[in-house]
């Protein structure tokens, strides 16, 4: 319940921090949308400015043409009055000089007025100019930020679509979680009211077993107190003769990792061998070679003595093979009753004495490879390495014999180890066992170094080099060898401890190695006492079949009280048949009585019938021929005589006639087949009728199941359909709500669409107005 309310928690956290997402995600679009208002009433008051100053420039325009025009009509003007006064001056020579001046007057102030139009007709074409260029620009400037605006809504527009897309993923997946973490609340509380009542019945459960083990404890307390003479567990010699509680699991553990050790011992053990052999044929070739030359008086006793390795490390996987075998699933395996444990730190001892004898001349034999002329300072500084290696070596397997010595004092001498110093002699073989595989490596990684020092040796050999690799692979192995036993025996030192140190119920340990040996033999009898009281069980159903019996019986839901009606039933129907049969053997009684009576009749009409025959013979023979045909005929033919019982066949031969007895045995027998089959009939029917009420009575049973079910299940659909409604009615707000904000947006986006269009529009007019003035200034 915990870890699914935890689970449930973090699923609604999950969720919130979904939906915090989601909501400033929102709100940064709120924002964009708020600020692109802003920019386009800002593009709008801005389009308004240029409209009103775009006026007044077309204002004064207009005033300019017009301007123009009456200074066109005045310069017309003024020519026809030239043309007229130039007229008057051919009638009037008098008058010319007065008027050439007043022409001249009149042209000055022409020109002058002239001169003045034209300036302001070339300043009113700048500022025509400079105001179309400032057109230009603005158009350029307008469409660009159009352009931009117009991505920034498509962008905008994928946006909200991709937004509006995942909200409605994460809203059909919200429902689809609420919906499983719904069903999962319900199986949630189900569970847990069943959990309730477990638990109050588990407390009446305690209770009333709390009560039966308190009167049981008071009487056995009793009836110890009354009939046991004493406690053997009070006395630790007594209680050492008890057999303690046998764990199969951990005796089966024990062996595999005795097993396992077996491995690894017998891994190292020929690791162990081949170092030796090759070190041995390393020391005849290398500094001097054997075959060409003798070697020095040392390196002879060390290769003699190295010879002999096998007599001193074959007995360690013996002595391991040996404790292996010791260790069945029957016996209590502790370190008092380990006594192969002690043949195995003999082994050892003489294979640390080995260790000890050859430790000498290998160091000496290293100091004489330093010494010949062929090794190099680096060779001498391997060699030197390997020096104090094969001593920390030696050291290291002192060690272990000396904890492995202790671990079997239990099995010789109890009081040279205490339980309470077990884990701590475990504790040292595993350390012990770790710095073996350090040296190992150190020694690897010299002897490496060592072997491409000398394969460039002048006088280095193929055997050498052989020799060398030979050597590399065996101290591989010991150093694999060793770090698989370090990881093994550190890896289970807390099974070792404490498997290997329990003792009898009430006692700490075990007194002597006698007292267990003893407590073996008690176990063993004990063993064959309970197997000599087990009694074969009998078969029993297979599994497969039982189940298939099983589901058979609950298929058919018959019920004891069933079957014993279906038991009474059919006695009642055999005391019925009894009394049938009692009165149809009185029926047969009786016919065959009728029976007799019937051929007693039927000899005498039939002796009464010859005599008539003989007597007609004489007078009419041809009438008795055709008589006697007739007869013959009738008599060969069957009679068939049917009743209710059945129908009967009788002949009426009277050269073949059977006898009474025949008779009597045929009718007996068709009434006895009668009866038996009227009864097979029977008991057909009444079992068919028993098959069928059964048949109906577990179709009412499974009826009515099915209508309990059909009413849950309405219940169950009831429930559902009103989650649906209420889950699409959240659905239908949820869409409504999202519906609503982008049908904002997309009013928001078609009002800014509306703006641009009529910008474009305006600056098309403004556009087709400026050329229109530009054209008509062209003209002028």
């Amino acid at each position: 319940m915990a870890a699914a309310a935890a689970e449930l928690q973090g699923k609604y956290q999950k969720l919130a921090q979904e939906y915090s997402k989601l909501r400033a995600q929102n709100q940064v679009l709120k924002k964009g949308v708020v600020d692109e208002q802003a920019n386009s009433a800002s593009l709008k008051e801005q389009l308004k400015m240029k409209d009103q100053s775009l006026r007044k420039l077309q204002q004064e325009m207009d005033s300019l043409t017009f301007r123009n025009q009456q200074l066109a009509k005045r310069v017309e003007l003024l020519q026809d009055e030239l043309a007229l006064s130039e007229a008057r001056g051919k009638k009037n020579k008098k008058s010319v000089e007065s008027s050439s001046q007043l022409s001249q007057e009149q042209k000055s102030v022409f020109n002058e007025d002239l001169q003045k139009k034209i300036e302001e007709n070339e300043r009113l074409h700048i500022l025509f100019f400079e105001a179309d260029e400032q057109h230009k620009r603005l158009e350029a400037e307008l469409r660009s930020r159009l352009e931009v605006l117009e991505t920034d809504a498509a962008q905008h527009q994928a946006v909200v679509d991709s937004l509006t897309k995942k909200y409605t993923e994460t809203i059909e997946k919200l429902q689809n979680d609420k919906a499983k973490l719904e069903i999962k609340s319900q199986t949630l509380e189900r569970e847990a009211k069943d959990c309730r009542l477990r638990t109050e019945e588990c407390q009446q459960q305690l209770k009333n077993l709390q009560a039966a083990l308190g009167s049981r404890l008071e009487e056995s307390l009793c009836i110890i107190n009354e009939k046991v003479p004493f406690n053997d567990t009070r006395s630790t010699r007594y209680n050492a003769l008890n057999v303690p509680l046998h764990n199969r699991r951990n005796q089966l553990k024990l062996r595999d990792l005795a097993g396992q050790a077996l491995a690894f011992v017998q891994e190292l053990v020929t690791a162990l061998l081949n170092f030796h052999t090759y070190t041995e044929q390393k020391v005849q070739i290398f500094p001097i070679d054997s075959a060409t030359d003798t070697i020095s008086p040392l390196n002879q006793k060390f290769s003699q003595y190295l010879h002999e390795n096998a007599s001193y490390v074959r007995p360690l996987e013996e002595g391991m093979l040996h404790l292996f075998k010791s260790i069945t699933e029957d016996t209590v395996t502790v370190l008092e009753t380990t006594v192969k444990l002690k043949a195995f730190s003999e082994h050892l001892a003489s294979y640390l004495g080995f260790l000890r004898k050859i430790l000498p001349y290998q160091l000496k034999s290293l100091e004489e490879e330093c010494e010949s002329s062929l090794c190099t300072a680096a060779l001498r500084a391997r060699n030197m390495e390997l020096h104090r290696d094969m001593k920390r070596l030696t050291a290291v397997f002192e060690k272990l014999h000396t904890y492995v010595s202790l671990l079997a004092l239990p099995s010789t001498r109890p009081e040279g180890l205490l339980r309470t110093n077990y884990n701590f002699v475990f504790t040292n073989i595993a350390a012990s066992l770790h710095g073996f595989h350090d040296i190992l490596k150190d020694i690897s990684k010299h002897y490496s170094q060592k072997a491409t020092l000398e394969q460039d040796v002048p006088t280095a050999t193929q055997k050498l080099i052989t020799t060398n690799d030979c050597i590399l692979s065996s101290v591989a192995a010991l150093t694999n060898g060793a770090g698989k036993m370090a990881s093994f025996f550190s890896n289970n030192l807390d099974h070792f401890t404490t498997s290997l140190s329990y003792g009898p119920k009430g006692g700490a340990e075990f007194i002597s190695p006698l007292s267990a040996e003893c407590m073996l033999q008690y176990k063993k009898k004990a063993a064959a006492y309970m197997k000599s009281l087990k009694k074969p069980c009998a078969d029993s159903v297979p599994y497969e079949e039982a189940l298939a019996n099983r589901r058979v019986l609950l298929s058919s839901t018959e019920s004891r009280e069933g079957l014993a009606q279906q038991v009474q039933q059919s006695l009642e129907k055999i005391a019925k048949l009894e009394q049938e049969k009692e009165h149809w053997m009185l029926e047969a009684q009786l016919a065959k009585i009728k029976l007799e009576k019937e051929n007693q009749k039927l000899k005498n009409s039939l002796s009464g019938h010859l005599t008539d025959t003989i007597q007609e013979h004489s007078v009419l023979p041809n009438v008795a021929e055709q008589k006697k045909e007739t007869t013959e005929k009738s008599l060969r033919e069957p009679i068939k005589s049917t009743s209710l019982i059945g129908m009967l066949t009788v002949t009426t031969d009277n050269e073949k006639a059977p006898d009474v007895e025949s008779r009597e045995d045929l009718i007996k027998t068709h009434y006895m087949a009668r009866i038996a089959e009227l009864t097979s009939h029977l008991q057909l029917a009444d079992s068919k009728s028993v098959h069928f009420h059964a048949e109906c009575r577990a179709l009412a049973k499974r009826l009515s199941l099915a209508e309990k079910s059909k009413e849950s299940l309405t219940e169950e659909l009831k429930l559902a359909s009103q989650n649906i409604t209420r889950l699409q009615d959240e659905l239908m707000t949820t869409k409504r709500s999202y519906e609503d904000q982008l049908s904002m947006m997309s009013d928001h986006l078609c009002s800014m669409n509306e703006t641009l269009t009529k910008q474009r529009e305006e600056i098309d007019t403004l556009k087709m107005a400026s050329r229109g003035n530009s054209k008509k200034n062209k003209n002028r």
